[in-house]
C-alpha cells in the first residue's frame, strides 16, 4: 500500500471537497466506498467536518440562494454505512452497490482489450464512472491520462512503477504519469474508476489500438 509520503497524500483534497460536501455523485461514492474499506482517512474527515460545524455555528446566519434544490441535491447523496453489506460474496461497499444497482455477480462485463472488462456506470460530457475487470496477472497497455483518473481497488490489487494497491487503496493519475498497470498474479483486480478525460494509450502499438479504440 502507498505511503503518505510516497503519493504526497493528493486524496487530501479529495476528501476535503467530500466533507465540504463538493464532490460529484462518482467521486462522492468512491470516497464514501473507501471510508468503509480502509480506516485510515475515516478520522481526517471526522476532523473537518467537525471544523466546518464549528463555522457554521459561528457564523452570522444568511440567507441561502435555491435552498430547496440544495438541500434535495443533499438528500439524493447516496448514504453511507459504518460496514460493508453483507452480500454472499459480494465485493461492492454498500454506497457503491447502491449507486451501481447491482450485485457484483450480476454485472454485465463487456470485454475492451485481451485481460480487460468493463462496465460504464455513468458517461457524460464531464467523464465517465466505471468498473474494471483485469485478468489475473494481465498487464495493461502503457498508458497516460488526458485528465484526472481515481481508481479505488475493489478486489485484488495491481502494481505499476508509483506503487503497489490493494483492496481499499485509492490510485491518482494525470497527464503527468505514463503507467503500466499489472494486475495481482493471483486474484486479478476489480477497481471503480472515475475519470474526467479519457485514457490516451502511448507506445507505437498502444498508439495503434488507441486509434481502433477511438472509432
Amino acid at each position: 500500500m502507498p505511503t503518505p509520503d510516497s503519493v504526497g497524500r493528493p486524496i487530501d483534497a479529495l476528501l476535503a471537497s467530500y466533507a465540504a460536501g463538493s464532490l460529484s455523485r462518482p467521486l462522492h461514492t468512491l470516497v464514501a466506498s473507501q471510508l468503509i474499506l480502509a480506516s485510515e482517512n475515516r478520522g481526517y474527515v471526522d476532523a473537518l467536518e467537525a471544523l466546518k460545524g464549528n463555522e457554521l455555528e459561528q457564523g452570522a446566519p444568511v440567507a441561502v440562494s435555491a435552498r430547496d434544490a440544495k438541500l434535495a441535491a443533499i438528500f439524493a447523496l447516496p448514504q453511507e454505512n459504518d460496514t460493508a453489506r453483507q452480500n454472499g460474496d459480494d465485493i461492492f461497499p454498500a454506497p457503491l452497490q447502491d449507486y451501481i444497482g447491482r450485485l457484483a455477480k450480476d454485472i454485465p462485463w463487456r470485454s475492451k482489450l485481451p485481460g480487460l472488462k468493463e462496465y460504464v456506470i455513468e458517461a457524460s460530457e464531464h467523464g465517465e464512472a466505471s468498473l474494471l475487470w483485469i485478468k489475473p496477472g494481465a498487464a495493461m497497455p502503457v498508458h497516460t491520462h488526458e485528465g484526472t483518473e481515481v481508481t479505488l481497488v475493489l478486489s485484488g490489487g495491481f502494481s505499476d512503477a508509483y506503487g503497489d494497491y490493494d483492496r481499499g487503496d485509492v490510485a491518482f493519475a494525470d497527464e503527468s504519469i505514463d503507467h503500466k498497470p499489472i494486475a495481482d498474479p493471483v486474484e486479478g483486480c476489480i477497481c471503480f474508476a472515475v475519470t474526467d478525460a479519457p485514457v490516451r494509450l502511448t507506445g507505437p502499438i498502444g498508439r495503434i489500438i488507441d486509434r481502433l479504440l477511438r472509432r
